[in-house]
């Protein structure tokens, strides 16, 4: 025991200091891809038709791209010799599920620095869920924030769902949230819980948490780093800004100028 302590204190902190600080540690974001100019209108269809979830769509003699249904192939950035995606850092991804409907029912000041968390599976793959469970750990630690795990809807303040929400998960998460307190908060994590992903909307799975229950925040990805995942949750108590849900292609005026 005496061992542990004498290591621990030799080591010292390693938490994070997000959001104080960013954090720029090697491997914490795969980034994602946006909004570009290509060579040609052909090239820009080539790079639509190569997107397994249509996230990617010809504009402005670019491509936009759609982040709610990006997930993270790398197939419009593989040969980057050509005009492929732009690829950006980063891991400050959480945007508004509705931007108007924020503006009118403010949270931050309602919870301050205590909000409850409750996960829900519905249907994801597992990907999701193993991410956002690294923000319990010491590196990331998301308790020195006031933010805290719960086994129960009935003492959660956000509920935070992954998965497309497949037809034997869509009464649990009715029930679920159907169960919590008033003020609440759902927070959709990753492309399936956004848009279905590849899996919804399907025989077996809806298109999105949206189609079940009402989401007021979302976290692009696929699936998403702990820090996106952080990002959102911190969005939800106004302490954040949000991100943009789309990337547009960059005007080619603007771009020559």
């Amino acid at each position: 025991m005496a061992n542990w302590v004498l290591k621990g204190l030799r080591t010292g902190i390693k938490t994070i200091l997000y959001p104080r600080r960013a954090d720029d540690a090697f491997g914490i974001s795969p980034g994602r891809p946006i909004g570009t100019l290509v060579s040609s209108p052909d090239r820009a269809e080539d790079l639509a038709r190569r997107c397994p979830t249509t996230a990617i769509v010809s504009e402005n003699s670019g491509i936009a791209i759609d982040h709610g249904s990006c997930v993270h192939c790398f197939r419009c950035h593989g040969d980057s010799d050509d005009g492929a995606a732009a690829w950006e850092p980063g891991y400050e991804w959480a945007a508004y599920a509705d931007e108007a409907a924020a503006a009118q029912h403010k949270m931050g000041r309602m919870f301050g620095r205590s909000l409850h968390v409750r996960f829900v599976d519905a249907g994801a793959c597992g990907a999701c869920i193993s991410e956002a469970r690294q923000l319990n750990n010491p590196y990331y630690n998301m308790h020195r924030l006031g933010f805290s795990i719960t086994p129960t809807p009935r003492n959660a303040d956000v509920l935070l769902v992954a998965g497309p929400v497949s037809d034997a998960m869509r009464l649990p998460l009715q029930k679920t949230y159907e169960a919590m307190p008033t003020p609440k908060r759902v927070v959709a994590i990753g492309a399936c819980a956004i848009s279905g992903g590849v899996f919804g909307p399907s025989f077996a799975a809806s298109g999105g948490v949206d189609e079940v229950i009402p989401v007021d925040v979302v976290i692009p990805g696929c699936p998403p780093p702990p820090l996106a995942i952080l990002h959102g949750l911190l969005l939800v108590v106004e302490r954040k800004p949000p991100s943009a849900l789309r990337s547009p292609a960059p005007s080619r005026d603007a771009s020559s100028s």
